[in-house]
């Protein structure tokens, strides 16, 4: 369930910051012709006043007047010969739209300055009107930009903010995965590892039998049974019996080599899957054990150590499996163990 809520909120989270980045874009991209338009708002109250100073001292100058009805025209309705983009702005189109009414009296005030001249006009007064209207104009489009800015900053903070959760929810779930997966390495180790010996236990040497596909590289399979486990429970006890089955564990793992399988198939077998390997190799893994055994024994112990062991291996069977090596292995390994029983009884 927590997980679910977590996938959830990671999802709403990706998609709310998809929607903060157009949303950014958006804003990035008004904001871009904003600059432009407060520009060239005050390229005309400029312009304009250029042109009044003109026109008062007699030099006519038709082609800044159609220059700034260019920049006007552009800033109205957008695009225009200047790219110019038209603000969606209540405050600054109806100042705008004051502006350019005002600006076509201020032009036919200018026409009388020229047949007049300027002193029989009102055109210094007119033109004072005008500049204001233009700072107006001007004044309120660096108001919607700085509005527009202020929406990308807070744009920017939804967006930082949105993803520090969207990291730490990774993070978090992250965590709990790798908490899952140890706890699941844990609940299987103690599946399928012997408690008492530190081995893979019988639920894992099945497993491993289990598979019935053809062996095709050189394999040998070794079956040991302890001989003296129930003497041993019945005249010292079951935990000197524990025991004797944990020493002969460690030796069996001390003397095979570490990349091959060592298991506790059940309460007194053990078996060995040896693999690449050679019969003489196994007949030199079997003398280890024996060594193994051999110096274990030489202390003094309540109980010393004896098996009886079985080995087949693969390259003396066609188209065997492992369950075909185990059977011939635990066939041999009986045998084995008779033989050492026969000889015990010979001594006694």
């Amino acid at each position: 369930m927590r997980e679910k809520i977590g996938n959830i909120l990671k999802t709403t989270l990706v998609l709310f910051l998809a929607v903060l980045v157009v949303v950014m874009m958006w804003e990035i991209r008004k904001i871009q012709g904003t600059a432009k338009v407060v520009n060239y708002a005050g390229l005309v109250r400029g312009g304009t006043q250029r042109e009044v100073k003109l026109e008062v001292t007699g030099t006519a100058d038709d082609e800044l007047m159609a220059y700034l009805d260019d920049i006007l025209d552009g800033l109205k309705y957008g695009d225009g010969i200047y790219g110019l983009v038209s603000l969606p702005d209540i405050t600054y189109q109806n100042n705008l739209d004051e502006q350019i009414s005002y600006w076509e009296k201020l032009k036919a005030e200018i026409i009388s300055v020229r047949e007049k001249g300027y002193e029989a006009t009102d055109v210094i007064a007119m033109s004072e009107t005008y500049f204001k209207l233009a700072d107006e104009t001007v004044s309120s489009a660096e108001i919607y930009s700085e509005r527009v800015a202020g929406i990308i900053r807070i744009v920017e903070i939804l967006s930082v903010a949105d993803i520090i959760l969207l990291v730490l929810i990774i993070i978090k779930q992250t965590i709990d995965d790798i908490k899952i997966k140890n706890k699941n390495q844990v609940l299987e180790k103690k599946a399928y590892v012997d408690l008492q010996t530190g081995l893979p236990n019988k639920s894992k040497c099945e497993e491993m039998l289990n598979n019935y596909e053809y062996i095709t590289e050189p394999m040998g399979f070794v079956m040991f049974d302890l001989n003296n486990l129930k003497c041993a429970n019945d005249t010292y006890g079951h935990a000197v019996g524990d025991q004797l089955i944990t020493n002969f564990a460690r030796l069996l793992r001390n003397a095979i080599p570490a990349k091959d399988f060592v298991g506790r198939y059940g309460g007194d077998e053990f078996i060995a899957i040896i693999t690449q390997t050679t019969k003489n190799e196994i007949l030199k893994i079997m003398d280890e054990v024996h060594d193994e055994v051999r110096h274990f024994n030489e202390n003094i112990h309540k109980v010393e150590v004896s098996y009886a062991y079985g080995y087949a291996f693969s390259e003396d069977y066609a188209d065997c499996t492992i369950k075909t090596l185990f059977d011939k292995a635990d066939k041999h390994m009986y045998e084995n163990k008779a033989i050492e029983k026969a000889k015990f009884e010979a001594i006694v």
